[in-house]
């Protein structure tokens, strides 16, 4: 068997069999392989597709590339929620401590920023000392402890989706159905969780653009799971405008950490609410979402998340302060506030761009391997269908100097489109498939 003739095989828009893909995947993960040579494949799986079967098979051969996790004896149950990857989507740094909290273990293994989207342990890291290179052993000794744990890949759990993601970054493959599928259920399936909340998005900050499209992700990714035993709810939400206010890696724990003390922004707020609920829903700790959602609102106001935040926090390394000191995060050496040009309905802010824009200030990569600078980011200050007067604050840019900052801004403002008529909000949400 010849890598060259599974590429080409690929390129022609072919199927690949069982055998063929384990073999890539295999090799790629040793090392013979080389990325050159990956990265054709890569855009051959984007350009020509893969079958239900062959995802499969990428799936689990993925998983298989390393070991994998058992967490029985941590926990009778542990739930995992795993985002698509949207713009402003801090998601788990709120979710996680408010689910751990009443009572339902929370293992997650997390990626790095991808594309326009920011990386859960980007983020984690903008606070001081927090780790999440932690060991297999570390990561059951902080599950079972405290019923919470979220940690980056170790070389031994699903290695091939390690690698392949990194590669998938800077070679612009990344919006690929199959590609997106495996990579995000290889590491579920080898980090052992019993039940997962798949939130995945849709819209011009998302990789699947349209509903049709995500919920074709979401169902194969649900299909994966239940075919192996896993509880899967999928949960199809909109990414047209930024999630929240916060785009950023400090930002968002800073806006993470408000939302936990019962503050920020309603739409991160209730996004947080409804992944959660359905959380707890799969875990066996509520009834029903209606139920799980009053039990995650009393832990917010009783002060048991942002406990729970503390605890997780200091578990790894990180200065548990953080969650009553917000001044302990970065800040930019540059922010500005750029006022809305004109008066009128917002009708559109494209997630995408903002993005970018983000990632172009320094708070995502532009290639492998680049350093993240945790400090700055943008605030968007207006939701699609809010009145905005002339001269009211638009975005808030935190960036390094003031020439990134000046073309951060030009770049922002050309991503708004705007109405004289009144636009309507968009969703939140577009579809639930329960578990």
């Amino acid at each position: 068997m010849r890598t060259v003739d599974i590429i080409a095989k690929k390129r022609d828009g072919l199927p690949l069999s069982a055998e063929e893909i384990d073999f890539f995947v295999q090799g790629f993960t040793r090392g013979e392989i080389p990325d050159y040579q990956a990265s054709a494949w890569a855009m051959a799986v984007l350009l020509k597709g893969m079958d239900r079967r062959e995802t499969i098979d990428l799936t689990m051969s993925m998983a298989r590339s390393g070991e994998t996790l058992d967490l029985s004896h941590t926990a009778p149950l542990v739930v995992d929620k795993h985002s698509t990857g949207g713009v402003g989507d801090k998601t788990t740094l709120a979710v996680a401590p408010m689910v751990a909290c009443l009572g339902l273990p929370v293992g997650k293994m997390s990626g790095r920023g991808l594309g326009f989207s920011g990386g859960t342990l980007d983020k984690l890291e903008s606070i001081p000392g927090f780790r999440v290179d932690l060991s297999i052993e570390e990561f059951f000794a902080n599950l079972k402890k405290h019923g919470i744990v979220v940690a980056g890949q170790t070389a031994d759990l699903a290695p091939a989706d390690g690698k392949l993601y990194a590669l998938r970054d800077v070679t612009a493959t990344v919006p690929s159905l199959p590609l997106i599928a495996s990579s995000i259920m290889s590491k579920k399936i080898a980090g052992g969780a019993d039940a997962i909340v798949l939130d995945v998005k849709t819209g011009s900050g998302a990789f699947m653009k349209t509903v049709e499209e995500a919920l074709a992700l979401g169902k194969i990714m649900a299909e994966i799971g239940k075919g192996i035993g896993r509880r899967v709810t999928v949960i199809i939400s909109d990414m047209n405008q930024p999630l929240g206010k916060a785009v950023g890696n400090a930002l968002e724990v800073r806006e993470a950490i408000e939302t936990l003390r019962g503050g920020g922004p309603e739409d991160f707020q209730e996004h947080c609410l409804v992944v959660a609920a359905h959380m707890l829903v799969l875990g066996e700790k509520a009834s029903d979402a209606d139920v799980g959602r009053r039990m995650l609102v009393e832990a917010i106001e009783t002060g048991k998340a942002l406990a729970k935040f503390r605890e997780w926090i200091e578990a790894q390394g990180g200065d548990a302060r953080v969650a009553d000191e917000l001044s302990l995060l970065q800040e930019a050496a540059c922010v500005q506030t750029v006022p809305a040009p004109l008066t009128g309905y917002l009708a559109g802010v494209d997630a995408m761009e903002v993005g970018l824009t983000a990632v172009e200030l320094g708070a995502g990569r532009m290639k492998k391997g680049d350093p993240v600078e945790h400090s700055v980011g943008i605030e968007v200050h207006r939701k699609v269908g809010d009145r905005v007067a002339g001269g009211e604050p638009l975005f808030t840019i935190h960036a390094q100097d003031e020439t990134s900052l000046r073309k951060a801004a030009n770049r922002l403002l050309a991503v708004c489109r705007w109405s004289q008529e009144p636009v309507e909000p968009l969703p939140l949400f577009y579809e639930v498939i329960p578990g």
